[in-house]
């Protein structure tokens, strides 16, 4: 690490890659001879129209997106996207099929319930969100209009490890704190949707990704903003779009390419991962509450099974530089978001500290 940074573990807004931050402040004053920063200039002007295009190109082929999806940047973040989802898509026989896997599917789930009737196919809040409900566990509806997962939980630290199989009926996840850290086949969602922040880039940008022929039918009082079929007619510019979020999105795609694509982000995050789990599950002090199968390689979630300890290590992990290790506030212990921007000496450095700390 260099320029006197920290280690950043914060489950969002997160790390970025400092190439990705170099090359943004060599652009910031004047990008590309235009005279001006990208934060000043006209969404409608044709060197922004070449961003905003450039970055959806490279997002296509940075996650292999087929043709027949169309990629939207919004705004509203995830929260958003509770409500906007049920309004495109629970539109048929307005019913859905939500399984529980932690907080934020949860919160999608109640906000659904708005829109029309909601089936919780499963849950595992039974044991503190720490596993993956099996597919013969998945008490799906025959009439659904879509099935919803969250497809990584940065509060308890699991993530889905194998996609659900849903028949006819679209499979929707939020891929917030999963999106380019390893390779997804886009072709098995209906839609899939992300905040920037996390992997992404900044906070601000929600990127979705819709297959086509579920456009076209939003409920009328659907807001134009959330209309997909409109922001899509409209190349995202129905409105100002987050113009700066979305370019940053574009430099965070050249890094990736450079790393490997999807593919060598996946290789890389799983050494990472591995080095922390495999020092937890060796440690007498320390443990992880996740089922192995059902690990998250982005937010690992670890405790020691006492709070005032939790609490002092925490703050001794903030005074050694290794920031934002308090695991959320509805779970305790602690959290290491270990993302895509994050570099295997923070995740080797961080382990050192913690052994330090278990001898003493």
């Amino acid at each position: 690490m260099s320029y006197g940074r920290v280690y950043n573990f914060s489950a969002g807004p997160s790390m970025l890659p400092e190439p990705v931050l170099e090359r943004a402040a060599a652009e910031m004053l004047n990008y590309q001879g235009s005279g001006m920063s990208v934060m000043e200039m006209s969404h409608r002007s044709k060197v922004y129209e070449s961003i905003i295009e450039g970055v959806e190109a490279k997002l296509r082929k940075v996650m292999n997106i087929p043709d027949n999806y169309r990629v939207l940047f919004l705004q509203g973040g995830a929260t958003g996207q509770f409500a906007a989802i049920p309004m495109n898509l629970m539109v048929n026989r307005k019913k859905a099929d939500y399984i529980l896997t932690g907080q934020f599917s949860t919160k999608a789930s109640k906000e659904a319930a708005k829109y029309g009737e909601v089936h919780i196919a499963a849950s595992s809040k039974d044991k503190t969100f720490s596993y993956i409900p099996r597919q013969d566990a998945l008490d799906l509806s025959p009439d659904a209009d879509y099935v919803y997962i969250c497809h990584n939980n940065t509060i308890y630290g699991s993530t889905w490890d194998y996609l659900p199989e849903t028949g006819d009926i679209p499979l929707v996840a939020d891929v917030s704190s999963s999106i380019l850290s390893a390779p997804i086949d886009v072709s098995r969602f209906g839609l899939l949707y992300a905040g920037a922040q996390k992997n992404m880039g900044p906070a601000g940008v929600t990127v979705v990704i819709v297959r086509e022929d579920l456009m076209g039918k939003a409920d009328p009082h659907t807001p134009d903003v959330w209309n997909y079929q409109l922001m899509s007619d409209n190349g995202s510019m129905l409105n100002t779009p987050p113009t700066y979020g979305i370019y940053m999105i574009g430099l965070v795609l050249d890094w990736v390419l450079e790393m490997g694509g999807t593919e060598g982000m996946e290789k890389i995050n799983r050494e990472k991962a591995a080095i922390l789990y495999d020092y937890i599950d060796s440690s007498s002090l320390f443990s992880n509450p996740v089922e192995k199968i059902s690990r998250s390689i982005m937010n690992v979630t670890f405790v020691t099974g006492d709070p005032d300890k939790d609490a002092d290590f925490v703050k001794k992990a903030t005074a050694a530089g290794f920031l934002n290790v308090k695991g959320h506030r509805s779970v305790g212990g602690m959290r290491a978001s270990i993302y895509n921007a994050m570099p295997r000496q923070g995740i080797v450095d961080l382990v050192e500290f913690m052994k330090k700390y278990e001898k003493e």
